[in-house]
């Protein structure tokens, strides 16, 4: 697992998140922590690292 940070696309506050770097691709839907709003993750990793990641809104 490694932490990682980024902005929330709602309100832009940096959060963090842990990700299972054993896992190649991976999507999912993860509430933030500060706002509660859904966010959808998209995370590419390579050797034990993340080598892509990419947090967009869900628009309801």
């Amino acid at each position: 697992m490694e932490e990682y940070f980024f902005q929330c696309p709602y309100c832009w506050e940096q959060i963090s998140m842990l990700i299972d770097v054993s896992q190649h691709q991976q999507e999912y839907i993860e509430d933030c922590e500060i706002c509660c709003n859904p966010i959808q993750l998209s995370v590419t990793t390579e050797n034990q690292e993340v080598i892509g990641f990419q947090a967009t809104d869900i628009e309801q």
